[in-house]
């Protein structure tokens, strides 16, 4: 680059800050992800100083026959 060419201003990044949340768990009442999708939306406006649209959240919902722990469905138990 020779001295009379000028760089391209740094982009800031803040703008393009998009954090995606998924979450994985057992079917949920539709107030309890409402609940749990504003909280987690606070959580970033504050650590991150980010609009709360920039929030997204993902649910995964498996039903009780499709998730195990300690070697057992979570129906069998």
């Amino acid at each position: 680059m020779s001295g009379s060419e000028s760089r391209e201003a740094p982009v800031d990044t803040q703008e393009w800050i998009m954090p995606n949340v998924t979450i994985q768990q057992l079917p949920k009442t539709p107030e309890l992800k409402r609940a749990l999708v504003a909280k987690i939306a606070d959580a970033f406006v504050d650590a991150y100083q980010i609009p709360a649209e920039t929030v997204h959240v993902w649910f995964e919902e498996y039903p009780a026959d499709g998730y195990g722990v300690a070697g057992k469905l979570i129906a069998d138990k």
